[in-house]
């Protein structure tokens, strides 16, 4: 039986957990946090999981919230002028729909899932002296936290990651009250250009259904105006006092809500970054990096929790592939080219968004809202941008795309 160490236990670490107990293998699992302080702290993402993503989930199990969790049904786009209005816009529906649950609702519920599935739970902060002591008794140990201090030991990819600095300072507001899309359920998402963006989708938090604010806003922009010392209150204050100003539309929907609870609101920034997979400690091992450790992505696309899951999938088939055999750095390096293999679609897509979009996306984005098979197109490949290319890649091959539809 293979004892594999996994530190990290959010989407991909618990995901990954779980489904190595069932092939049955042992699994320790360390988390600076317990389900307790998960649930009573603050909001950490604005997690969008598209239907791919949701099918790791219900072949292990662990899909808890089919029932509770309002379906997200859609993808809506809008182009906001200057002057607040829509310059251009369409909506479509998803084939399958979408869902999001708070991770103080998800994971919380999945530790306690992996404990009484066999795994072993271990609370602290971890660093090098953990990873090492993990190595000792373990075949095989990842690391699945990337926005922690632990993640920045995996060396920076800089052929991969283009940017070095954050591109979008980012805020979350988790409310309740807002009125709902007339026409069915979407993630909203609003481009506001030289400015930033902002969207907003259904979700399930800790007291029920609510809405998830995001708001995207490029660093010392108009719309940079987010305090991290502001009281939950002030920060909604912000909230909709961005809307009124520059998406008057989204306002009206949004104007009397309330927040979820006083955690639900989050800000702050990072730069996306993909990192090299393999670490080497001091004393040799190996430790191989996973999900958001390895590839961290900006939300603009909605892609995190889908990436982790499908990181997460991905690995848990090279491990069974590989047992028996030893799991070597070359084994490593192989497993996470398997995930580029898809994730660097992933990662084009979202670094191409963080950018002015060139004139052939402006065109592709007009088709959208003139031709119900673009905007169709456009909505599912959320599901897996893989489909984006290589139409989005030249004006030529735009173009004939576009002619196509028609």
């Amino acid at each position: 039986m293979t004892r594999i160490g996994i530190v990290g236990a959010g989407q991909a670490g618990l995901q990954l957990g779980m489904g190595l107990l069932e092939r049955g293998h042992e699994v320790i699992m360390l988390s600076n946090q317990t389900a307790e302080q998960i649930a009573g702290g603050r909001v950490t993402s604005s997690q969008c999981m598209f239907d791919q993503a949701r099918e790791h989930e219900r072949k292990l199990g662990i899909n808890f919230w089919d029932e509770a969790c309002p379906p997200v049904e859609g993808i809506a786009f809008s182009l906001v002028g200057e002057d607040g209005t829509s310059q251009m816009s369409w909506a479509s529906r998803l084939d399958a729909a979408a869902q999001s649950v708070d991770q103080r609702v998800k994971m919380p519920r999945w530790l306690a899932e992996f404990e009484k599935r066999g795994g072993e739970l271990r609370i602290c902060d971890a660093g090098i002296a953990e990873l090492e002591e993990l190595a000792r008794e373990c075949d095989l140990v990842l690391v699945a936290s990337g926005k922690g201090e632990i993640g920045k030991l995996f060396e920076r990819d800089a052929d991969k990651s283009p940017f070095d600095k954050p591109m979008r300072s980012l805020a979350l507001t988790y409310v309740n009250g807002m009125t709902p899309r007339a026409e069915h359920s979407a993630v909203n998402f609003n481009l506001i250009p030289g400015m930033g963006e902002y969207f907003v989708f259904p979700a399930l938090t800790l007291n029920g259904p609510c809405e998830i604010m995001v708001f995207e806003s490029l660093p010392g922009g108009p719309m940079d105006l987010w305090d991290p010392r502001a009281s939950a209150e002030e920060h909604l204050e912000t909230s909709l006092h961005i809307l009124k100003r520059y998406v008057p539309e989204e306002y009206e929907r949004a104007r009397n809500c309330t927040l979820t609870d006083q955690q639900g609101w989050l800000t702050g920034r990072f730069p996306p970054t993909v990192r090299k997979p393999v670490l080497t400690l001091p004393s040799g091992a190996k430790v191989l990096g996973l999900g958001d450790a390895v590839c961290l992505n900006d939300p603009i696309t909605g892609q995190g929790a889908n990436n982790a899951a499908k990181s997460a999938a991905i690995y848990l088939d090279s491990i069974i592939a590989n047992e028996g055999k030893p799991f070597d750095a070359a084994w490593m390096q192989a497993t996470f080219d398997r995930y580029w293999d898809y994730a660097q679609f992933v990662v084009g897509w979202t670094n191409g968004m963080l950018q002015p979009p060139p004139p052939h996306m402006v065109q592709l984005l007009g088709a959208a809202s003139a031709q119900p098979r673009v905007a169709h197109w456009f909505a599912n490949n959320f599901d897996d941008p893989r489909g984006f290319f290589p139409t989005i890649t030249a004006p030529a091959l735009t173009e004939d795309f576009i002619k196509e539809a028609a």
